[in-house]
């Protein structure tokens, strides 16, 4: 039975065999509570919350209940192998595990994949069985996510599969290289020259430029670099969730910990990842969190979240920043989910609502 199944099945009992968890329940024990809750909190300084169990969101579809009820992924979250190969080899390992769903999946959604080199970085075009009239001559440049260390090759897919199938528009995926044999500056790099390959055959205007977690954070920093090396930028850029901060700034990095059950907490795989990737530069440096770097000048952005994101603050601080520059921007947030769930099942609602919205937007800022 596959994760979402068996969540799916979960989820049916949280929300179906036991009501009481979808009900306001007096708490006897709440004047004990609050009295002790007032003690704690009653000077200025860091709000000290009790041991609660949240449950499952009464008001989702079941697809998305079952996202929501879904065990922490082990050995994703919390990976810290010992040394480069064993990295690459849980890499390799996560990888191969992913292929035969996604055949699966583009093969339902009747989207086709085909490896293809971009600006001598390697790469994936992936195309939907019909293009619209008015997305024919657009393009969609999509850098994956994964923490910069996982999705190598196919595996990292996902959503251009879902931006070809929802959006019906030709997806040239990057498939950037990676730590631990490649270290930073090396995914940007690689962003930087397929994106300038893509521009050389295709109106810049007609390009939009979508990616999640990392890939959205790498989206940010790739606009920063394109402004300041004076290239023309994308007509659209869609970040989703981006990790646009890997300092662990935000308020979301402490009060989602343990519920979201994507990344759970930033003290298991980002910070060793985070590590890998920077390899002794400043985190603080825009090229690695963008949300340091200037935003004027930038595309019409849309972004997405969801409330049990680990990266809420990152997606929220990012809009502020937007907002404050004059960049038209939008912010999408969604009930229940943790980070990226999104992409998690294909026929979802939720993954059908997300591509659609990020489509609408496209469709208003793109150039025709």
């Amino acid at each position: 039975m596959s994760i979402v199944l068996r969540a799916a099945a979960c989820a049916a009992a949280l929300l179906g065999a036991t009501p009481l968890l979808a009900q306001t329940v007096p708490n006897p024990d709440f004047p004990a509570l609050e009295a002790a809750q007032n003690a704690a909190n009653g000077a200025p300084g860091p709000r000290s919350v009790p041991a609660k169990a949240v449950p499952v969101p009464d008001d989702v579809d079941l697809a998305t209940a079952a996202l929501v009820a879904a065990p922490y992924r082990v050995p994703a979250w919390n990976a810290n192998p010992p040394d480069a190969a064993a990295w690459k080899a849980l890499v390799d390992k996560l990888a191969q595990a992913s292929l035969p769903g996604l055949a699966k999946a583009r093969a339902a959604l009747g989207v086709t994949i085909q490896p293809t080199t971009i600006g001598g970085v390697k790469g994936f075009v992936l195309t939907p069985k019909e293009i619209p009239d008015a997305h024919k001559g657009q393009v969609v440049y999509n850098i994956h996510g994964g923490g910069y260390v996982y999705g190598p090759g196919e595996s990292g897919t996902a959503e251009a599969m879902l931006m070809a199938a929802y959006g019906g528009y030709k997806v040239v995926a990057v498939d950037y290289r990676m730590p631990p044999d490649a270290p930073y500056p090396a995914a940007m790099d690689d962003a930087d020259a397929g994106y300038r390959a893509l521009i050389a055959e295709t109106d810049p205007k007609k390009v939009a430029v979508v990616g999640t977690s990392t890939g959205g954070g790498m989206a940010l920093a790739l606009m920063l670099r394109l402004k300041g090396e004076g290239v023309a930028l994308p007509g659209a850029v869609a970040p989703g969730t981006p990790w646009s901060d890997m300092t662990e700034t935000g308020d979301t990095y402490r009060t989602n910990e343990w519920v979201d059950n994507v990344l759970v907490s930033y003290s298991g795989y980002l910070t060793h990842a985070a590590q890998l990737y920077a390899a002794g530069h400043d985190l603080k440096d825009p090229q690695l969190s963008p949300i340091y770097g200037d935003f004027h000048g930038l595309p019409p952005t849309i972004l997405t979240s969801g409330t049990r994101d680990l990266f809420l603050s990152n997606t929220v601080r990012t809009q502020q920043k937007l907002r404050e520059a004059g960049v038209v921007q939008e912010l999408q947030v969604y009930e229940g989910i943790s980070h990226a769930q999104y992409l998690f099942d294909p026929q979802a609602p939720l993954t059908k609502e997300v591509f659609g919205e990020i489509t609408r937007f496209f469709d208003q800022h793109l150039a025709k």
